[in-house]
């Protein structure tokens, strides 16, 4: 306290007077020792001498007084913590300065703990599916078709279509859901034709806009040169059309609409085209599997 009151008298001020009086008295002596020095440019270094002990003690001055606003600052501040004032001080300032540094690394270890959970039911996945059958049919419900169910669609789907085929091992079905208004159809009609590139499934049930949209293009099998559907196929069950490619009118796809497939798929829909990709996985399967509906026609 000796230091500070020394460092008051030395720039001419009374103990303790208030800041502003410091900054003003600071100011004019530093521009009465710049004035000094422009008048007189030749070295004087007793003058220089005590202008290092002004500016000297204005800095114990400063020093003094930000310490003092910060512990006035933690007393109200961090009073209320009594015993614990001090680490709830070092708890503030520690979030204060690395608040963001924190935040970001609680992030980052979030997205690694992400990405190992990710990665692990990815590999559970994997070997679940390939302790799994193969499949025999890859099938895709494509237009306004919806489960029936709330839950694992899939699965039940998959599960009612086996049960009309005891001998096989496992079908893969899925719905890729196609409205008719105009307004929302674009949008999922995008979508549709991503999965059309890029899954090249076995037997797709449409309605009748999407078997225009698909069938036209070339995609379906012609059902009529099959001699296990031949037979079966008659003016009531078969969707005969021209494509894109062919001006010749074949059976590109039958109705199952009156067949016991409705009755075993756990889907709700209007009618039910189905048709054979060209470039399916198992087209032998696939023919099978029309060819048991079609027996079932009323």
């Amino acid at each position: 306290m000796d230091e500070i009151k020394k460092s008051y008298e030395i720039l001419g001020l009374p103990a303790l007077a208030d800041k502003q009086e410091v900054e003003d008295r600071y100011s004019m002596l530093l521009k009465r020792e710049r004035a000094r020095i422009k008048q007189n440019p030749g070295t004087n270094t007793q003058k220089e001498a005590d202008f290092e002990l002004i500016t000297a003690a204005y800095k114990r001055i400063l020093a003094y007084e930000d310490e003092k606003y910060r512990e006035e600052f933690n007393k109200q501040e961090y009073g209320k913590y009594r015993k614990l004032s001090g680490p709830a001080q070092k708890i503030d300032h520690f979030w204060r300065y690395y608040k963001f540094h924190t935040l970001g690394s609680i992030l980052l270890i979030i997205l690694i703990i992400y990405g190992i959970s990710s990665y692990l039911d990815q590999q559970e996945e994997k070997r679940r599916i390939a302790a799994l059958p193969p499949v025999d049919v890859n099938l895709t419900f494509l237009g306004t078709f919806a489960s029936k169910e709330d839950d694992d669609k899939n699965e039940k789907l998959n599960a009612a279509l086996l049960a009309d085929f005891p001998g096989w091992g496992r079908f893969d079905g899925k719905i890729v859901f196609v409205p008719q208004d105009e307004m929302n159809q674009p949008a999922y009609l995008q979508k549709a034709t991503v999965v059309v590139a890029t899954e090249f499934d076995d037997v797709y049930v449409t309605d009748e806009f999407m078997l225009g949209w698909m069938g036209k293009q070339g995609a379906f099998l012609d059902l009529g040169a099959e001699p296990e559907l031949a037979p079966l196929l008659n003016e009531s069950n078969s969707m005969k059309f021209a494509t894109v490619d062919d001006p010749e009118e074949k059976i590109y796809a039958i109705d199952l609409s009156k067949t016991s497939f409705i009755k075993t798929i756990p889907v709700i829909g209007g009618k039910f085209y189905a048709g054979i990709r060209v470039n399916g996985e198992n087209p032998e399967k696939s023919v099978q599997f029309l060819k048991h509906y079609l027996e079932t026609s009323n």
